[in-house]
């Protein structure tokens, strides 16, 4: 049990009893679950993607409308019809994707809908200002109420989330995966501001994936698999590998067997590449990198160090301004997307939504949505009549290959759960006739099964030949999947190491501060 006053209270501030939900998909998402939390606790919920947890709090928080069951807030039942009713309850919720409005001030986003105004119905800025300011002074971080939300990176954005619901006198706090897009760094601070919460004798559900930060940050843990409560564990008395088990129903491996690879020809090179951001401002600045067939080359650092422009370049969503792309020797540096995938090459996105999905759009679409000029996608009179038989036949067969958790592959794709969107897009990309894969933060939102499994596909993607590249902000990823590590920091590749030679401390170092002490 964690260090907050209250915590462990005898009485549960939240029940949810008995409560089930259907889909009209027919999909039992939640069976039954009973759940309390109490003054001053944070409680971790885990599970696979598709467990419930989501739905669980949807339902808390007037999302969602339970089909049997009971809330009881202060051992008082609860009707919960809508968010208005949950946040006049004092339940507050942040979602995995956050819903603040780009092109508003953060003071905008957090007073939006509760307006402070002065003589003639003015908007008072400056009033709403100073509280923000003094919400962020007692949480412990700083906020500038005068920024636009569209300019703030992904952490500061989190952290406007939070203040928006503590703005409106949070009791209860829900967040749905808050650390999933955050580096190391931010982490640490939202965990500050969690523990100060907590201080303050909130209660709050943290929903997550990531068992070291549920361990350190949670007072108690309960787990669901496939929509029914499994077990509940204080940290002290668990351990990664039994929450894992309790997660998946299975044994499960935490640490990927990356075995030897064997390099072969140059299957992606990049040379003395250059590229600005939106704004102009060079953020690749003379980057080379060479990736083998049959080996993954990692890139770590920390985020917004020119990573997302030197992708974007490789992909094809950007044009350099010097250098080249060579993709199996072939200068594709100005080559169109579809023309780079041509000649083999794969793209897992970092943000799903803009980059890898069509959200209205069914899961056997988005699932073909790469190849559906090809055959035996298209066929007939002038091969540009659809297939459906065979769209449907290829979705059935990934759908069963990577577990992808969907009623139906004619199920829109924005109604699965985030993990599982991920999964396919990776079932989409993991095609066999590769050369070179882009993988950026490819086990993002996933659980611990399903990367699992994502790892082993990727050594077995490279142990075929293909040549790999991986991005990610977990260092530990690019530390165990990564025959060869290189460090990006200010726009400059900065440090190379063999696996063997890859020591954590000396990354680390290299991506705060580009050199080694």
């Amino acid at each position: 049990m964690k260090d907050g006053p209250t915590a462990g209270s005898a009485r549960p501030v939240l029940e949810m009893r008995g409560i089930t939900k259907r889909f009209p998909t027919g999909t039992l998402a939640n069976d039954g679950i009973d759940l309390d939390v109490r003054r001053g606790e944070i409680h971790a919920l885990l599970g696979e993607n598709g467990a419930g947890k989501t739905t669980l709090m949807n339902i808390l928080y007037g999302l969602l409308v339970p089909d049997a069951g009971e809330i009881r807030i202060d051992g008082a039942v609860a009707t919960i019809h809508d968010p208005a009713d949950a946040i006049a309850r004092g339940i507050g919720m942040v979602h995995q994707h956050f819903m603040l409005v780009p092109v508003l001030t953060v003071a905008e986003n957090v007073i939006l809908g509760q307006e402070i105004t002065r003589a003639a119905q003015i908007l008072d800025l400056a009033e709403a200002g100073r509280r923000i300011r003094a919400l962020g002074a007692r949480l412990g971080f700083d906020i500038d109420p005068g920024a636009r939300v569209s300019g703030l990176s992904v952490g500061q954005q989190q952290r406007v989330e939070i203040a928006k619901a503590v703005y409106r006198d949070v009791r209860i706090l829900v967040l749905d995966e808050p650390t999933a897009v955050l580096t190391p760094q931010e982490t640490r601070e939202i965990f500050g501001v969690l523990r100060a919460l907590r201080q303050d004798g909130a209660s709050i559900v943290f929903i997550s994936h990531k068992l070291d930060e549920v361990l350190e940050i949670a007072d108690r843990i309960t787990v669901i698999r496939r929509g029914r409560v499994v077990g509940s564990r204080r940290p002290g008395e668990t351990s990664e590998q039994e929450l894992a088990d309790l997660m998946v129903g299975r044994s499960v491996s935490l640490r990927v067997d990356r075995g030897t690879s064997h390099a072969g020809a140059p299957a992606l090179e990049i040379v003395g590449l250059r590229a600005n951001d939106d704004r102009r401002h060079e953020t690749v600045r003379g980057v080379d990198v060479t990736v083998r067939a049959g080996e993954i080359v990692g890139i770590a650092g920390v985020a917004g160090n020119g990573q997302d422009e030197l992708i974007e370049c490789l992909v094809g969503l950007r044009r350099p301004t010097a250098g080249a792309v060579r993709l199996a020797g072939r200068d594709v540096t100005r080559a169109s997307v579809d023309r780079r995938r041509d000649v083999g090459f794969a793209f897992v996105p970092a943000d799903r939504h803009r980059y890898g999905l069509v959200l209205p759009y069914t899961v056997r679409d988005n699932l073909v949505l790469t190849r559906y000029a090809e055959r035996p996608y298209v066929g007939g009179l002038g091969t540009f009549i659809r297939q459906d038989a065979a769209i449907d036949e290829a979705a059935r067969r990934l759908i069963a290959e990577f577990d992808i958790r969907t009623p139906s592959e004619r199920d829109p794709v924005s109604t699965l759960s985030g993990g599982n969107q991920q999964k396919v897009i990776v079932a989409r990309e993991f095609r066999q006739d590769l050369k070179v894969m882009v993988l950026d933060q490819p086990t993002r939102g996933l659980d611990v099964g399903s990367i699992e499994f994502i790892h082993r596909q990727v050594i077995a993607r490279r142990d075929a030949g293909v040549g790999v590249l991986l991005v990610s902000a977990e260092l530990d990823e690019v530390l165990e999947l990564s025959d060869r590590v290189l460090v990006m920091h200010r726009g400059r590749i900065v440090g190379e190491f063999a696996a063997s030679e890859a020591q954590r401390d000396r990354i680390g170092l290299l991506m705060a501060k580009g050199a080694a002490a």
